[in-house]
């Protein structure tokens, strides 16, 4: 599996911002996919983003204009910029990795709480 460690959630007002980051450990231009999932309390875990090894990026509709996914190749390292949070944002988010042969691979994942 690729190994994945999470870090930048918090405790953030309502309005604020987060950047969240993904560091695998392997060159992330030998996966095909990564991206990002958050679950919140007592519900599945959903899609967020989602950015392939060619750089094309996929979000869910509901999240487009205020959360960003980005890549940092030479650190190899996946990004969720988190705009105008709101309190419906509050959940564990998770980082994923779908390497070749491997399977899908998961973060710690990393908590993000939204005050209104």
């Amino acid at each position: 599996q690729v190994q994945l460690v999470e870090s930048g959630g918090g405790l953030v007002q309502a309005g604020g911002s987060l950047r969240l980051s993904c560091a695998a450990s392997r060159s992330i231009l030998t996966i095909p996919a990564m991206g990002w999932y958050r679950q919140a309390p007592g519900k599945q875990r959903d899609m967020v983003a989602t950015i392939t090894r060619s750089g094309s990026t996929n979000y869910v509709d509901s999240l487009k204009g205020r959360f960003t996914i980005s890549r940092d190749i030479v650190k190899n390292t996946v990004y969720l910029q988190m705009n105008n949070l709101k309190p419906e944002d509050t959940a564990v988010y998770y980082c994923f990795a779908d390497a070749i042969a491997l399977g899908r691979s998961w973060g710690q994942g990393t908590q993000v709480t939204v005050s209104s």
